[in-house]
C-alpha cells in the first residue's frame, strides 16, 4: 500500500520517468500559479496605489505648472505697463499750481504747471502709477494701460458729470473743476 499512484503505473510499464518528471513540473507550476493568483490582488492593489500617487504627481505638477505660467504672464503684463508709462510720460510737468487727486481713498495732490493743470481737468491727461511715485500720460495711453490692468491709472477722464440730485437746492450753481484755492 505504500507505493504511491506513480510507482505502480511505472511498475506496470505505462509510464516512464521522463514523463512523470514532466507531468510533477505541470502540477508544480499550475500549483505556484494557483496561489500566486491569491497574492495577485495584493499586488494588483500596490499597483493601483503607485498609480494613483503617480497620477496625483501629475496632477500636483500641472497645477504648478500652471501657476509658474499665470505668475510669468503676470509680470510680462506689468513689464509692459511699465514700460508703457515710463515712455509715454509727461516730463515737464513740474510748477506751482497744486492738482489734488484720491488714490486707494487717500487724497494726494501733485504740483504741476498751469497748462499741465487745464489738461488734467480738461481729460486730455491721466494720472498713473509707478512703483511709488505718479506719472502724467496722455489719456490714449492710460487707456491702453486699463486694458492690462486697471489698478496701475489712478485718474482718468475728468470730464465725467457727476450724477445729480433732482431735489439738490444747488443743483443750478455748477462748481467749477478747475477751481484754484
Amino acid at each position: 500500500m505504500g507505493n504511491s499512484l506513480f510507482d505502480q503505473l511505472k511498475k506496470s510499464g505505462l509510464v516512464d520517468k521522463n514523463k512523470a518528471q514532466k507531468v510533477k513540473q505541470s502540477q508544480y507550476k499550475s500549483k505556484k500559479q494557483k496561489s500566486k493568483k491569491g497574492s495577485a490582488s495584493e499586488i494588483d492593489e500596490a499597483k493601483l496605489q503607485a498609480q494613483k500617487t503617480h497620477a496625483e504627481k501629475v496632477e500636483r505638477d500641472r497645477q504648478l505648472n500652471q501657476q509658474r505660467k499665470e505668475e510669468a504672464e503676470r509680470k510680462a503684463i506689468v513689464a509692459q505697463i511699465k514700460q508703457l508709462i515710463e515712455t509715454n510720460r509727461i516730463e515737464e510737468r513740474d510748477g506751482e499750481v497744486v492738482y489734488n487727486f484720491t488714490d486707494a481713498n487717500v487724497v494726494k495732490r501733485i504740483y504741476v504747471s498751469e497748462k499741465i493743470h487745464k489738461h488734467l481737468t480738461t481729460g486730455r491727461l491721466a494720472i498713473a502709477k509707478l512703483g511709488e511715485g505718479y506719472e502724467l500720460v496722455p489719456v490714449p495711453v492710460a487707456e491702453k494701460i486699463k486694458q492690462r490692468d486697471e489698478q496701475f491709472i489712478i485718474m482718468s477722464d475728468s470730464t465725467a458729470e457727476p450724477e445729480l440730485d433732482e431735489e439738490d437746492p444747488y443743483a443750478d450753481y455748477k462748481i467749477p473743476d478747475d477751481l484754484m484755492w
